[in-house]
């Protein structure tokens, strides 16, 4: 524009210079719809500057209740249209299986395991009494269950070299690999702990947002009922510690046996409830996280074991909240930038408030008609936030230096006001047909996205530049009004001298 422009008129000829003045001058002079429209709505905007700065702050209210009526949610699934293949897949998967959008409910040990209760585990995984030379070695071991852990591995490496069978080998091998481990981790072998994660699923289940769930217990209850022949009864968590022991060294021989670590670490220290969710709104995910947190406060989990979330659906809300919080700081970071700039173009602190103006009544009206109709604010949204700013300052820099131009040269501010609604208005309306224009066939991509910033970008150009049109100078004529009521001289007091 700066550079391209005056190179170009610079090499036109005389004559379509000649040109270009005759056809602007008869478009003047003839009175398009556009410049009667834009004198019309000049003077109506100076004659009811009260009422339009009224309006105005009637319309900040409402778009204030609409900004607070937002809902943040996200669902790249629902960037596509509703008729797209990948958004009727979703729909019928979700209707058939029990949910495809993962998550998972981590329950982590947080205390530490005792010499003693180590000791007490690999003793379940070894059969330590059916040799005399091998009870021997135990009771040697726990002698010191009580020193450090390295004492209790050192005696283990012993045993291992001066095994006398290759059945007394295997049993050091298993409780080496359980003191290596750190042991269970305290409560995920223990009945009531797998009780516990059980009343967990049944509560996420209940839910209208969860299809299905798996866990240790599902995995421990199978096993159980095969090792009692099928019997139904038999589909419940053992009530001994050892009986869970033994459906897991059960299922560990199968031909699968590395399944069971999607469930519950090797060292048994975390455990997972595999969440399986019919939708993958952030607002779902949010609803599900909630009535977990209500149930643990109600419920809380066994001495030592913290809660978490964590996969792909969880990650999404995680980033939706960063990415929200982020887009709010940077809008408002630029806003404050913006108003600098102002003051530093102007150099003028009441101009730069007037230049803030069409920008601010702009957000405030497109984030509020977003919430009064219902639309989600998601990321395409957010990351448009900052675009708004831009485009929305444009029309009121060029109209509130425009005016000081005018104001200046023609010394009366009715005159300047009709002189802005000729040209400049015209150049400011033109430019927002056409930049609101260009942006609409994004409207038609099979993307919701490129439709929100056709949509998003359009109605910013149409409000910004009416807000601009209108607004300034309305804001412009109270100013002055209220400036020459405060300035009527006081009659002086009759004198009372002869």
């Amino acid at each position: 524009t700066i550079l391209f422009i005056p190179a170009y008129i610079t090499v036109m000829s005389e004559a379509q210079l000649a040109k270009v003045r005759a056809a602007a001058t008869r478009a003047t002079e003839r009175g398009s719809f556009l410049s009667t429209g834009l004198l019309s709505l000049g003077a109506r905007a100076v004659r009811y500057s009260k009422a339009v700065v009224l309006a105005a702050v009637a319309l900040v209210a409402f778009s204030a209740w609409g900004v607070v009526q937002l809902t943040i949610n996200d669902n790249p699934v629902r960037w596509f249209r509703a008729s797209h293949d990948i958004r009727v897949a979703d729909r019928v998967l979700n209707q058939h299986f029990g949910g495809t959008y993962d998550a998972y409910l981590v329950l982590r040990h947080t205390g530490e395991t005792s010499s003693t209760a180590l000791l007490d585990e690999a003793e379940a995984v070894g059969d330590t009494a059916s040799d005399p030379a091998l009870a021997l070695q135990w009771a040697d071991l726990r002698t010191d269950a009580d020193g450090d852990l390295d004492v209790l591995l050192d005696g283990v490496y012993d045993a291992l070299d001066f095994a006398e069978s290759d059945e007394a080998f295997a049993v050091w091998e298993d409780v080496l690999a359980v003191l290596e481990g750190g042991g269970s981790g305290g409560p995920f072998r223990d009945p009531a702990t797998l009780a516990y994660v059980e009343a967990r699923q049944a509560t996420l289940l209940a839910t209208d947002h969860v299809g299905k769930s798996n866990a240790l217990p599902d995995l421990v209850k199978t096993v159980h009922r095969a090792l009692r022949d099928g019997d139904e009864a038999a589909f419940s968590v053992p009530a001994t510690s050892a009986g869970v022991a033994q459906t897991l060294l059960t299922y560990q021989s199968s031909h699968r046996p590395n399944d069971l670590w999607h469930f519950v670490t090797p060292n048994y220290d975390a455990a997972t409830i595999w969440v399986q969710l019919k939708s993958g709104d952030n607002q779902d995910m949010l609803a599900v996280q909630e009535q977990v947190e209500a149930f643990i406060a109600e419920n809380p989990p066994p001495e030592g074991v913290a809660v978490d979330w964590a996969g792909l659906t969880y990650l999404n809300v995680v980033w939706q909240e960063a990415m929200v919080n982020g887009m709010l700081y940077a809008l408002l970071g630029s806003f404050v930038i913006v108003f600098l700039m102002m003051l530093l173009l102007f150099r003028s602190l009441w101009y730069a408030i007037l230049a803030m103006l069409p920008l601010s009544v702009t957000i405030l009206f497109i984030y509020g008609l977003i919430g009064w109709v219902g639309k989600d604010y998601d990321m395409p949204i957010a990351v448009l936030s900052s675009l708004t700013l831009g485009l929305s300052i444009d029309f009121a820099i060029h109209f509130l230096q425009r005016s000081r131009v005018l104001i200046a040269e023609l010394g009366d501010w009715p005159a300047a006001m009709q002189a802005m609604f000729a040209e400049p208005a015209r150049a400011i309306t033109r430019n927002a047909f056409v930049i609101a224009i260009g942006f609409l066939p994004l409207l038609l991509s099979p993307l919701v996205p490129y439709n929100t910033v056709g949509v998003f970008l359009a109605t910013i150009m149409a409000a910004s530049c009416l807000a601009t049109l209108v607004l300034l100078p309305a804001a412009m004529g109270t100013a002055r009004s209220l400036r020459s009521n405060r300035a009527v001289p006081v009659a002086p007091a009759p004198s009372t001298s002869p």
